[in-house]
């Protein structure tokens, strides 16, 4: 008779330990430079991002870990319901915060963070919930319990991120959602509908706002603007391509006067300078490390809820990254949306720290 697992997985405490420490070494130094020309104060995004990203987010990992799974299971349905009317908040003047055309902040005072980020984890929560419970007896697999229900709350999402001009965060809950929906045992006929409709759906998306198809033309090189809509893919092609090998050195002065960005969805240029080629593999490997653990996890607890949670969470976090390495190395276009445990935001190093909070949980079930 195989046993669970009392101790949770440690190898997945050590690569996100890893991708973190690792992504604040070559930010610290760009973190120091930023903050200097801003504030004349070298440590402010630097404590910014420890006491208001990571301490939270330590603290929300361990609570999800602790948790019974069959709370968060039971309550899920609260946990979206809040993220959604957080995210109906930004909207409202003077709570919301609009920058660049886009309205996905809230702010109370000095304290300001991005409602999207907790929807990722939510969302997937209540997904899982929904699904475990519909798809648990295979005689009442019915469309209306599973496929119906799916695609209402998914496009409920669509038109709330829509219009806070947020496709990115929507393209990494979109397919997260639908490899969790394919991995939960329904008809291969959802799948292939989901895909055609999601595909239709994103294809408008982009030919009905003038700077998406401006970067997807930059992207297929129909537009070649080096120093107007081009300019940020141009420089991090270069900066990723003079570390070389093995890297110039985290000594060097940083390329915040040469990248936009360069804290946040730009990092990955940064360490591929500093660290070379070797430093921008450890990266991926490391992400696909926690992605063949998390997969792991799944397939060796019983639960469905567990199984599908699992799947969903690292399928996000390794799915944004790697669209985020993509766009720096023109793979796939400018996104906008950050490199996991790495980039600077509260935000979203607060949903991923309890993600894996909730994976280590989940792993503790795990057969021995």
């Amino acid at each position: 008779m195989s046993k669970r697992r009392i101790l949770p997985d440690y190898s997945i405490i050590v690569i996100v330990t890893f991708l973190a420490v690792l992504g604040l070494l070559v930010s610290v130094k760009i973190f120091a430079d930023v903050s200097q020309k801003q504030f004349n104060n070298s440590t402010y995004y630097l404590f910014h991002q420890l006491f208001y990203g990571f301490l939270p987010g330590i603290i929300m990992g361990f609570i999800f870990y602790k948790a019974p799974l069959d709370f968060i299971k039971k309550w899920s349905w609260l946990f979206v319901l809040i993220s959604l009317f957080l995210m109906c908040l930004v909207f409202i003047p003077g709570l919301g915060i609009s920058s660049n055309g886009a309205s996905r902040w809230i702010s109370f005072g000095r304290f300001t963070f991005q409602p999207s980020e907790i929807l990722k984890l939510t969302f997937l929560i209540y997904l899982s919930a929904l699904l475990a419970k519909n798809t648990s007896n295979k005689k009442e697999k019915k469309w209306q319990l599973t496929l119906f229900p799916f695609l209402v709350i998914l496009g409920l999402l669509i038109l709330l991120l829509y219009f806070q001009s947020d496709l990115s965060t929507l393209g990494v809950i979109a397919l997260s959602a639908m490899i969790m929906y394919f991995c939960s045992e329904t008809p291969l006929w959802h799948t292939l509908l989901i895909s055609f409709l999601g595909a239709v759906s994103f294809l408008i998306l982009i030919v009905t706002s003038p700077y998406r198809m401006e970067r997807i033309s930059v992207l297929l090189g129909w537009i070649r603007d080096p120093l107007g809509i081009g300019y940020q893919t141009n420089q991090t092609l270069i900066a990723i391509g003079s570390g070389g090998i093995l890297g110039l050195g985290l000594e060097l002065s940083p390329l915040s006067n040469f990248i936009p960005h360069l804290m946040s969805d730009s990092i990955f240029a940064e360490i591929s300078r500093d660290l070379g080629l070797i430093g921008g593999i450890l990266i991926i490997f490391l992400y696909l490390a926690l992605l063949w653990r998390g997969f792991r996890i799944a397939n060796n607890v019983n639960d469905k809820f567990s199984q599908l949670l699992s799947i969903g969470l690292v399928s996000w976090i390794c799915f944004q990254a790697f669209v985020n390495i993509g766009a720096m190395i023109k793979i796939f276009p400018l996104t906008g949306i950050p490199l996991p445990f790495i980039s600077y935001g509260g935000s979203h190093i607060v949903a991923e720290l309890a993600a894996v909070g909730l994976l280590l949980n989940i792993s503790k079930q795990e057969k021995r």
